[in-house]
């Protein structure tokens, strides 16, 4: 195990606590990023770096004084705008190609992120490589099981998202009987998951039938040590208000955030939890 600190890439979410209570309990030094004043309520001796989106600057040189050579990006950080009159040297001098990779999707941003990192002598890893027991495994997880109707709904879900995927918009879909009641954008699952427990219920023809799957999965090409898609405790109580049977993810490429909780918080709702292998893609 590394012995030089971590730094994290800190945003809202329960990934980055525990990224920093495993790396601690590893022996490692915590450097928790930060932007614009947010603080995370967990925090307590770590060491923070508070900066700003407009003056990146400030973060490689906190990374260099603390001897940081890997970083990991971990929770939700909004999509930024920015003050050019604010703007550091060191932004003037990537602004060129980091500003209209902002503009464009997911991919194409955090291939621009990865390129100003690595130019800097920083490694960036993935949330699965520090917390190696985050992936979901294969198979279903929970005690409820999805139906013959959910199993037809997982696969539409499935290309739903693999075509998401492709054009670089989002990570999962939820489909009833057929019918997709909601894609994930840059709002988020949970945001998705609010929208179709308030608007969905005329939706599905047949109560009696599928009420509907979450189906999460990384794009195609996806940057797995900065964006893989998760779920948790909070999705499932999500999917649970919005009347679904269940969430399928793929195994080996979404995390779960606290498998043991998920999975309980999962049985108490009645749903299921199901890891189904990648589909290839020609």
């Amino acid at each position: 195990m590394p012995s030089s600190p971590l730094a994290i890439i800190t945003g809202k979410g329960r990934l980055p606590e525990m990224l920093a209570k495993t790396a601690k309990q590893n022996g490692r030094k915590v450097l928790l990023v930060c932007f614009n004043g947010f603080r995370p309520d967990w925090v307590t001796t770590e060491e923070l770096v508070d900066v700003t989106f407009e003056k990146p600057g400030k973060i490689f040189k906190a990374l260099k004084q603390a001897g940081c050579h890997e970083v990991v990006f971990a929770g939700h950080i909004a999509r930024p705008r920015m003050n050019p009159l604010k703007f550091d040297l060191k932004l003037i001098s990537i602004a060129a190609k980091l500003l209209p990779a902002l503009k464009s999707g997911d991919s194409k941003t955090l291939d621009a992120v990865r390129a100003v990192f690595e130019a800097e002598d920083i490694k960036i890893i993935g949330a699965h490589e520090v917390l190696t027991d985050l992936l979901a495994p294969c198979g279903t997880l929970t005690k409820a099981k999805p139906s013959a109707d959910d199993f037809t709904d997982m696969e539409r879900a499935k290309t739903i998202v693999t075509q998401m995927g492709i054009a670089d918009v989002g990570q999962g879909a939820v489909v009833a009987q057929g019918l997709c009641l909601g894609v994930e954008t840059i709002q988020g699952t949970d945001a998705m998951l609010r929208f179709i427990a308030l608007n969905s219920d005329g939706c599905r023809p047949n109560a009696k039938s599928g009420q509907g799957v979450l189906v999460k999965a990384p794009k195609q090409g996806q940057d797995w040590q900065i964006d893989l898609p998760a779920i948790g405790p909070e999705t499932i109580e999500n999917a649970a208000k919005a009347g679904l049977s269940g969430i399928a993810v793929q195994d080996q490429g979404v995390l779960i955030l606290g498998l043991v909780e998920t999975i309980a918080m999962a049985d108490r709702f009645g749903l299921f939890i199901h890891g189904f292998e990648a589909q290839k893609v020609s």
